[in-house]
């Protein structure tokens, strides 16, 4: 079908931004980017976390806590701050917040939402993968369904939840972000002409009798 003469034909996304990676599992650079990003958000949340304990010490006791990194009990407070972050967004819709920056998705292996039971056993078993120097992770780099060894204990695999590229793509190839014909005669434009008799433009001349120029004779 053929657009008319004078209509702009509609403008098509080109080819990989209607290819989507949505619902394929998700790769090894985009699981370890969510992962950067998830312990940046537990640090920082950690770290607020002891400055209230600092704040309020201080008030009751009027002294300041002095916390050090090689302290056990701050050890095993961030391992079981980073439990409860891990357990509590895998079980409530699948994606921590850097898995929702990143566009990844925890689901049970036959593609439902993950429970939260099923949650907590996938956060206990995380730490099984970093074993013997990470070889729990390889399965995602050679898996078929890129599975890490967490993801096999639990029965859970990660999938795209939307696909970024391809959401940039469209997002540009929207038409006001690409050329579109003009149709020939409009005003304003090189080589554009107007009708005649139209007020304003050098060559026009107005209609007879028109209010306060001169007729023609009676």
């Amino acid at each position: 079908m053929t657009a008319r003469t004078g209509e702009a034909e509609p403008i098509q996304p080109p080819a990989a931004a209607q290819e989507s990676l949505q619902g394929h599992y998700a790769g090894f650079a985009s699981r370890f980017l969510a992962f950067v990003a998830d312990v940046v958000v537990i640090s920082a949340g950690f770290l607020l976390i002891l400055a209230a304990v600092n704040f309020v010490a201080s008030i009751v006791t009027g002294k300041t806590v002095n916390f050090n990194r090689n302290d056990i009990w701050v050890i095993i407070g961030y391992a079981v701050w980073a439990f409860i972050y891990f357990a509590h967004w895998w079980g409530l819709n699948g994606k921590t917040p850097g898995g929702g920056l990143f566009g990844v998705q925890v689901l049970t292996d036959d593609g439902r939402d993950v429970s939260g039971r099923r949650a907590i056993g996938r956060t206990l078993a995380f730490p099984l993968s970093f074993l013997i120097l990470c070889l729990g992770f390889l399965g995602i780099l050679f898996g078929d369904r890129r599975r890490a060894l967490h993801d096999v204990i639990a029965g859970t695999v990660v999938v795209y939840s939307w696909d970024a590229r391809a959401a940039r793509l469209r997002f540009l190839s929207r038409p006001q972000y690409s050329a579109r014909p003009v149709p020939p005669g409009s005003a304003g434009l090189p080589g554009s002409s107007a009708p005649p008799g139209s007020p304003g433009l050098p060559g026009s001349s107005p209609p007879p009798g028109s209010p306060g120029l001169p007729g023609p004779p009676s």
